[in-house]
């Protein structure tokens, strides 16, 4: 059942390529500050919005589009990035497991903490396809 959805989602994607991050140490919410800003954007505008951004979090999605990239690359053999015109088609953040900890409290009680992680998943695709 799995490996038929994963079928069925290579299939859709097609020339494009994916890179996916897990367990991301951040939360959800902080993450898709920084994803927001690189969604639908040239992958050169986007590399530069990663490095000039002043979170945490950049560094992490910059390395995986920076994965992406060269996925795209494998991918198609005798293609040239700056000739392709590569663009974020997609880019998701879905929550992944919470390590749960307990903070000491007043009066003997103890406080849940949740920390929270993230996964995510970032599309690279081109603009003009020579196929």
């Amino acid at each position: 059942m799995i490996r038929q959805q994963k079928e069925a989602a290579k299939l859709v994607v097609g020339g494009s390529s994916v890179a996916k991050l897990q367990n991301c140490p951040t939360s959800p919410r902080k993450m898709r500050l920084v994803v927001d800003l690189i969604r639908g954007e040239n992958v050169e505008k986007a590399l530069y919005i990663l490095k000039f951004t002043n979170k945490e979090a950049a560094i992490r999605v910059e390395k995986l589009l920076l994965s992406a990239i060269k996925n795209w690359e494998a991918k198609n053999e005798g293609k040239r990035v700056e000739d392709s015109a590569l663009f974020v088609k997609e880019v998701s953040v879905g929550g992944g497991r919470q390590l749960k900890r307990l903070r000491p409290a007043p009066q003997g009680r103890g406080f849940r903490i949740r920390k929270r992680s993230n996964h995510v998943t970032l599309i690279v695709d081109s603009k003009n396809d020579n196929n």
